[in-house]
């Protein structure tokens, strides 16, 4: 999700002045499908719309779904849901990123971040729910430790800040570190400002495990923004101890385009322009493989990351004629293929549709050669239509962990969920999906999933305005990922993929 950077979001709701990190009551027995928590804040949290539901064995892409009508292929479920809740529950309180550790699920919200014990697969339950405003707050987690990425501007780094502009020296964005040993009541420890914020970050733990590198993304410089100038063509790379977090500091600011990167330029539709390069948007790092990929505004690049606190640009691609916005990037896990995505208007836009087309707003899928380089070998983008009251455009998915395939699921805001195998680079298709109709048929809503992630057995999705989804996949193309177990899982931060054989199912 792109901000308008210079407006800086506006404040979501009040907070108490002198609060600190307020950890709501925990939550137990959410109901699945149903699921109405209570929040611990007294006030009634609405109960889902009803729906009317509809299977399909395979998606008509002239087929376009109603308000509160669902519908998915045969081969995948949904099986429960819990809304947005408490503070969490306004419109404008965006859930976001998802990050996994053990038993728990924590998921980011415009408003801060819930916790969920998910031992259950097929119905989590919500256990806290952490107040600390500051969008995006994705987030990521290594061991004890939760790292939260602000990119608004706020009037100080605590969780009873307010918004204040960007253009007041004294104002603090930046990375917010969280104690979670006790994970229902995580203890907000240290934090760290970086120029222009942290829209997104990612963890790179150095070799022997002793320190966690962050890589930090942001962008939109302003000449009236003191801690956010131009060019910005840099991360922002901190080192936080492990076992002494609260020592966490920036220790580089490499620059990426030494020539500024791509200049931008005219876009391929009246939605957006071509984007010029002013840092980048996301990184994903496979640390076993010291590489990583950045998802660059204008520029798609490969990154050596031998040495963690240095890394350096070794590739770098560009696609003039369809991606508008370099957003994210997956590798498989071999490492030799890369799946970057155009998020073509911001993540606010209807951009799935005949007029838009299949290679815009898509993802892009390239081949890494042993020398790493990148080679462009074709697009994929869901074929079913969306409601002009939609946004929907290639954003956050993962690697299911099937052996001998490259197979992710990926979510696309209201164009719902897709599973979907790339094995073959050049002709990838579509495995499973899921899909909801808008949420108004007046006006676009922001809304669908933000992230959808194969995590032991599962596939999770923080939707935006409906809460956490938990869905369930049967198809035999994906029998080895049922008894693969994650010990962690920032899908940032790709680990590799080595199957134990532990067969559930």
């Amino acid at each position: 999700m792109r901000p308008t950077h210079g407006a800086r979001l506006g404040r979501l709701l009040t907070i108490s002045a002198g609060a600190g990190v307020l950890v709501l009551a925990s939550l137990a027995g959410a109901t699945p499908s149903v699921g109405v928590p209570d929040d611990g804040s007294g006030a009634e949290s609405p109960a889902p719309a009803v729906t009317s539901q509809r299977m399909a064995a395979s998606g008509d892409p002239g087929d376009v779904l109603g308000v509160g009508e669902v519908a998915s292929s045969r081969n995948m479920k949904l099986l429960s849901n819990i809304p947005k809740n408490g503070a969490f529950a306004p419109e404008s309180a965006f859930n976001s990123d998802l990050a996994f550790s053990g038993r728990y699920a924590y998921a980011g919200n415009y408003n801060g971040f819930t916790v969920y014990d998910v031992k259950k697969g097929s119905s989590p339950t919500q256990v806290a729910q952490v107040l600390c405003p500051g969008s995006q707050n994705d987030v990521s987690v290594y061991g004890n430790l939760l790292v939260l990425s602000t990119d608004s501007s706020r009037s100080d780094d605590s969780c009873a800040s307010v918004t204040q502009p960007a253009t007041v020296k004294e104002s603090w964005e930046g990375l917010k570190i969280f104690d979670i040993s006790q994970p229902t009541n995580p203890r907000y420890i240290k934090s760290v400002e970086t120029k222009c914020g942290s829209h997104t970050h990612t963890l790179a733990p150095s070799k022997n495990k002793k320190d966690l590198y962050v890589y930090v993304s942001s962008y939109f410089p302003n000449l009236t923004f003191p801690d956010c100038q131009p060019p910005h063509d840099l991360i922002s790379v901190v080192k936080i101890p492990v076992k002494n977090p609260t020592a966490a500091a920036v220790v580089d600011e490499p620059v990426l385009f030494p020539d500024g990167g791509f200049e931008g330029g005219p876009g391929p539709t009246p939605i957006a322009d071509l984007s010029a390069t002013s840092g980048c948007h996301d990184i994903t790092a496979y640390p076993t493989k010291d590489i990583a990929a950045g998802a660059c505004m204008g520029d798609g690049v490969i990154f050596d990351i031998r040495d963690r606190a240095n890394p350096k640009v070794i590739e770098q691609v560009r696609d003039t004629e369809n991606f508008a916005f370099w957003h994210s990037a997956t590798f498989n896990n071999a490492g030799t293929k890369v799946v970057f995505t155009d998020e073509l208007g911001g993540g606010g836009a209807a951009t799935c549709n005949p007029e838009i087309g299949p290679e815009r707003g898509a993802n892009a899928i390239y081949d890494l050669t042993k020398k790493n380089d990148l080679v462009f070998k074709s697009y994929y983008k869901i074929s079913r239509t969306q409601a002009a009251t939609e946004n929907c455009v290639a954003h956050n998915g993962s690697l299911i962990p099937v052996p001998g395939k490259d197979i992710m699921v990926q979510a696309w805001y209201q164009g719902g969920i897709s599973v979907w195998d790339f094995t073959n680079s050049a002709k990838p298709k579509e495995i499973a999906w899921f899909d909801r109709g808008p949420l108004s048929a007046d006006r676009l809503i922001l809304g669908g999933s933000w992230s959808a992630y194969w995590y032991n057995g599962y596939i999770y999705s923080n939707d935006i305005q409906q809460g956490l989804d938990t869905l369930a996949v049967k198809d035999v193309r994906l029998l080895g990922a049922y008894g693969y177990d994650y010990d962690e899982l920032n899908p940032q931060s790709q680990p590799k993929i080595k199957h134990r054989w532990n067969w559930r199912r």
